[in-house]
């Protein structure tokens, strides 16, 4: 009986997560020189994030989350790549779409870089309680618009190694 009391206990103590995914096809360049040769692949960015993280920062229309090792997977042209460190910044802004932007540290054969990936939103797609703890968007599934400039509107990756950086669009949807 007190084993049924201590588990009764327990259970609204477990964190939920949500899973954002953000997949599509990888193109078109819009600055660098794609090493990786990441145009025209496919291109995943995967965060487990847990509802019960506070903010690292916040301001009335973002809120950024430190996330821990493992939280974020990139998979970029069929090589998987997951982050050390990583961050997730969700923002809605008075005009313009809502955005999430996950910045990862990732190590490939002792070779340190970055990927940062954007995702573009449908306007309100967060609502400001966000600023609280990770909350899922809506609508889920959505449509993404790949960029046509490099850090312009719409969704991008850019990703970082060796001193060389590259940004590619991305099209494809948005899920959690």
């Amino acid at each position: 009986m007190s084993a049924a009391v201590l588990m009764l206990g327990v259970c609204p103590l477990m964190a939920a997560t949500i899973t954002y995914t953000i997949s599509g096809t990888c193109g078109p360049v819009l600055s660098g020189s794609d090493p990786l040769g990441a145009n025209g692949e496919s291109g995943v960015v995967t965060a487990v994030v847990t509802t019960t993280l506070t903010p690292t920062t916040t301001t009335k229309t973002s809120a950024t989350y430190t996330l821990p090792a493992g939280a974020i997977t990139v998979l970029l042209g069929g090589t998987s790549y997951p982050a050390s460190a990583s961050t997730v910044k969700y923002t809605f802004p008075a005009a313009g779409p809502d955005t999430m932007v996950f910045t990862a540290t990732i190590s490939v054969d002792h070779i340190k870089g970055t990927v940062v990936g954007t995702a573009s939103l449908a306007k309100g797609s967060f609502k400001s309680s966000v600023t609280k703890h990770p909350t899922k968007f809506s609508p889920s599934p959505q449509a993404l618009t790949a960029a046509i400039t490099a850090g312009g509107p719409g969704t991008q990756i850019k990703y970082t190694a060796l001193g060389s950086s590259t940004v590619l669009g991305l099209s494809g949807t948005a899920s959690n």
